[in-house]
Order: structure tokens, then C-alpha cells, then sequence
């Protein structure tokens, strides 16, 4: 918005570089949620939408109940926000993402409301869940294959063999598809303890930011070896604004936490980074750098799976976070590995570029 309004100041053209743009969109949404941080937090309390903790998990968990929840809502509006703010509203690319944020951030919410007013840790059904989930990534996927088929939009570039970039045809549909509603589900299930989850988005955010950046100039990347992608430039912004609200989050969030994501920061986030990473191409760099995310779904899966084979369980509980609890290791120790571990699967991903 602010840069259609420079058209009218020609004298501060500087607030139409992409530079500017990034680091002021970080710095809004971090001061956004850094001063309705504390506002937001009070009226939750006031209105009693607290975590309700699971009868199954950790005991030690008994101690957050009535910690304020669905502090997804504060890192949306700033990121959302910093974006109207600071973007190009003109580019397809910020609308496709902002349909992902908020059509799953609704989700989120619905899911985050049934836990709290109808007192049921289940919260929404996982078939409406994953029906809501699935018509939106669907619709924004066909949007994209339909105006980028059979070009670089729906190349498949692979990790360490850039030289290999197969076009998938159909089957973009489909990996699209669970990348985004995977991603989703995968940073929702990390969410179990103080700041665990929002380390590794923000690290996320700024690997896709930098890769945003060199996808974004033909030079760039020209010289790393991936396809110039018209639009990607402002994603730089998204990232940017996600790091800035991710971190003003963490400062309530860290342990022992003042207030809690929710499903409707989790999911909006998970599906968020996911769609970023369609829109770059970089699905199975995801995988890497979301490293932590993809080692916590494999923990439930193989829990699951064995329990119901075998009918024995591998962990003493899954996720994998809350096993390690269960064999006494301090919830803060968890969660500083697991951010080392995150920070080192971006560092993997990078050397890739």
C-alpha cells in the first residue's frame, strides 16, 4: 500500500526499495505484536480462553493449564498487517499465500474454539480439518497449475542436482498438495511446548527469504543455478514479516510461556511456510530445512503405526518432544536442542544454494 502512495512523494522513492521494504516489514509486525502482545494476553484471561491439557500427557503439562491460547491471532494480524503495508499488492503471489494465512488461520480458530468453549482437547473434527484444509491448498494449486503449466512454475527442483529439474505435469497437483496440508500439520504437531515450534518457522522464513531474493534477480540466479521466478521478489516480504511477528511472539511466548500459539497460529503457519515453499519451487528443500518438523510427524507415524502392527508403542509418547519429557529431561533443554537442531538443517539447506 505504502508504495502505491510514493507515486504521489517522489522525493522518498527510497520507501519503494526492496531493502527498505523487507526490514521494515519485520521490524512492523515485530512492534505490532510486541505492543498488542501484552493487551491481547489480558483480555484472554478475562474471557477465560486457556489451554485445556490433554488428561493423556505429561504431567507436568497440569501446570499450563489456564495459559492463555490462540495467540495465532496476534501473529496474524501483524504479519498481515506488514504486509498490506509494505508489499505489492499487485503481485498474485501475496494474495495466493494471504488465502493459505487466513483461510487456515480460520481453521485454526474453529479448532482453537471448540477446544476452549466446548471444553474437548479434540477440538474440530480431524475429517472437516482436513477437508477445509484440502479445498483451500486445492484451489490456489489449480489457480497455479492452470497459469504456469509446463514452465518453470511446476519444475521440481531437486536438492545438490540443480541440474535436474523434472516438469511433473499432474502429478505438481499432487505434491503440492500434501506439501502445503503437510506442512500445516507437521508445525501443529510441533507445537507442544514453550517456543518450540516458532524457532524453526523463523528460521524457515529467513532460508526462503534468502532464496526469495536470488530467485527474484535474473543474475542471481543465473549465477546459483535456479530458475528466475517473475513475482517471488515479494515473498521476501511475507518472510520478513513472519520473522518480525514470529520473534515479537517468542518474547510472551518463550518459557515459561504467557500465552500459546494455537491451532490458529500453527496451522496458518505450517500452511503458510508450505505454500512459500510451492511458489519457490523448494518443496524438498523444505524437507530439509523443516527438518524438526518432519522428524516430530515421523515420530506420531511410526508411533502410530507400530501400536496398531505390533500393538506395542517405540516412544513413550509422540510427538517426540514429549517423549524425552517423560524421561525427565527439563522442558527448557528440549526446546534449546531442538532450535539447535532446526538451526542446523537450514545451515544443510543452504549449502545446497
Amino acid at each position: 500500500m505504502i508504495v502505491w502512495l510514493i507515486k504521489y512523494f517522489p522525493n522518498i522513492n527510497f520507501f519503494s526499495y526492496l531493502k527498505f521494504r523487507a526490514i521494515t516489514s519485520l521490524l512492523t509486525s515485530l512492534i505490532i505484536t510486541l505492543c498488542i502482545g501484552p493487551y491481547l494476553i489480558y483480555y484472554l484471561q478475562k474471557l477465560h480462553i486457556c489451554q485445556i491439557v490433554r488428561d493423556k500427557g505429561p504431567k507436568s503439562h497440569f501446570n499450563k493449564q489456564g495459559t492463555p491460547t490462540m495467540g495465532g491471532l496476534l501473529i496474524l494480524f501483524s504479519i498481515t498487517i506488514s504486509i498490506i503495508l509494505w508489499a505489492k499488492l499487485n503481485n498474485p503471489y501475496i494474495w495466493l499465500v494471504l488465502v493459505i494465512l487466513l483461510g487456515y488461520g480460520v481453521i485454526g480458530f474453529i479448532d482453537d474454539y471448540r477446544k476452549v468453549i466446548c471444553k474437548n482437547s479434540k477440538g474440530l473434527i480431524a475429517s472437516w480439518k482436513y477437508f477445509w484444509q484440502s479445498i483451500l491448498a486445492l484451489s490456489v494449486i489449480f489457480i497455479l497449475y492452470s497459469i504456469g503449466k509446463d514452465t518453470v512454475v511446476t519444475q521440481l527442483i531437486i536438492p545438490f542436482f540443480k541440474n535436474i529439474k523434472p516438469q511433473l505435469g499432474l502429478f505438481y497437483i499432487l505434491i503440492t498438495y500434501f506439501v502445503i496440508v503437510g506442512t500445516s500439520n507437521a508445525v501443529n504437531l510441533t507445537d507442544g511446548l514453550d517456543g518450540l515450534a516458532i524457532i524453526p518457522i523463523i528460521f524457515i522464513s529467513v532460508g526462503f527469504s534468502l532464496i526469495a531474493f536470488i530467485m527474484s534477480n535474473f543474475n542471481f540466479a543465473h549465477y546459483f543455478n535456479v530458475p528466475y521466478i517473475n513475482y517471488t521478489d515479494e515473498l521476501i516480504i511475507i518472510c520478513t514479516s513472519i520473522i518480525g511477528a514470529g520473534l515479537g511472539f517468542l518474547w510472551f511466548n518463550t518459557y515459561p510461556a504467557q500465552i500459546f500459539m494455537g491451532d490458529v497460529g500453527s496451522l496458518s503457519l505450517g500452511g503458510t511456510l508450505g505454500v512459500i515453499s510451492v511458489l519457490l519451487r523448494q518443496e524438498l528443500l523444505l524437507l530439509i530445512i523443516g527438518g524438526i518438523f518432519v522428524i516430530e510427524t515421523i515420530s506420531v507415524i511410526f508411533q502410530v503405526g507400530s501400536f496398531k502392527l505390533r500393538g506395542q508403542r517405540i516412544l513413550r509418547m509422540a510427538p517426540i518432544h514429549h517423549h524425552y519429557e517423560l524421561k525427565g529431561c527439563p522442558e527448557p533443554r528440549i526446546i534449546v536442542r531442538f532450535w539447535i537442531i532446526s538451526l542446523i538443517f537450514l545451515l544443510i539447506g543452504l549449502i545446497t544454494l
